[in-house]
C-alpha cells in the first residue's frame, strides 16, 4: 500500500506534510478529504474529524506534529531533523512557537480576514495581545541563514513556509500592519518558492481553492432552495 496524505490542499498544515514528503521523496498518494461536514467515515480514520491524516499501511495516523514524526522515522533517507539531539530540539520548538504560540492564535482572525465575517473589537484586542507575545518569542528563535533553524532546510521550514505568510497577511488584513514585519518574512518566502515542493504545493492550493469555491457555492444554492 502507498502512503497516503488525506486532507485538502488549501490547509497549511495538509502542505506542511506534503512539502516534507516531496523534499525527501517519498511516494504517496493524495485523497481529498472535506471535514466541512464531518463524515463517519472520516471519524474512523481521524477521531477528532481533522486533516490532515495518512493512511499508512499498518492504519491511519492523526495530528500533524504526530505524522511528521511518522515520517521521518519511517523513511529515514532526506532527513529533515537533525542527528544532534540539541538541534533537533530546536528545529521541534520552532515548530512549537510557530504553531502553537502564533498559527494557533491567529486562526481567531481568519473568518474576519479570509472569509469577509464581521470582526469582533474584543477578540481583536485579545488576540493582538496573545499574539504580539507569541511573536515575541518565537523571534528570538528564528535564524532565517538562510533556513529559520540555521543553515539547513529542516522541518521547521516546512512548517515556516505555510504558516509565515498566512500569518503576515491575517494580521495586515485585521490590524491594518504585518506583525511581522520586522522579521524577513518576504525575502525567505521568495527563497522558497524556488524550491519545486513550494511550486507544487502552491500550484495544488490554487487548484483546490477553486473547487473549495465551487462546492462552497453549490452547498449555497442547495440551502436557498430547501
Amino acid at each position: 500500500m502507498t502512503l497516503k496524505l488525506c486532507g485538502f490542499a488549501v490547509s497549511n498544515y495538509y502542505n506542511k506534510l506534503k512539502i516534507q514528503l516531496l523534499e525527501k521523496g517519498v511516494p504517496f498518494e493524495e485523497e481529498l478529504v472535506w471535514v466541512k461536514p464531518v463524515q463517519a467515515e472520516t471519524l474512523l480514520r481521524s477521531p477528532m474529524g481533522k486533516v490532515p491524516f495518512l493512511d499508512t499501511p499498518d492504519g491511519c495516523i492523526s495530528e500533524s506534529s504526530v505524522c511528521a514524526e511518522y515520517i521521518e522515522q519511517t523513511y529515514p533517507h532526506h532527513p529533515l531533523m537533525p542527528a544532534d539531539p540539541f538541534e533537533a530540539a530546536k528545529v521541534r520548538e520552532i515548530i512549537t512557537y510557530l504553531e502553537l504560540h502564533v498559527e494557533l492564535v491567529a486562526r481567531e482572525l481568519y473568518p474576519q480576514a479570509l472569509f469577509g465575517a464581521k470582526g469582533d473589537e474584543a477578540t481583536q484586542v485579545r488576540v493582538r495581545h496573545q499574539l504580539s507575545k507569541g511573536i515575541q518569542g518565537l523571534s528570538q528563535l528564528l535564524k532565517f541563514s538562510p533556513y529559520v533553524a540555521g543553515d539547513t532546510f529542516t522541518l521547521a521550514d516546512c512548517s515556516a513556509i505555510v504558516n509565515l505568510p498566512l500569518v503576515s497577511m491575517v494580521s495586515k488584513a485585521v490590524y491594518g500592519e504585518d506583525l511581522l514585519a520586522h522579521l524577513p518574512v518576504k525575502p525567505y518566502t521568495l527563497r522558497m518558492a524556488e524550491r519545486a515542493s513550494v511550486q507544487k504545493v502552491n500550484a495544488d492550493r490554487k487548484v483546490c481553492m477553486a473547487l473549495m469555491a465551487e462546492r462552497a457555492a453549490a452547498r449555497a444554492s442547495a440551502r436557498s432552495a430547501a
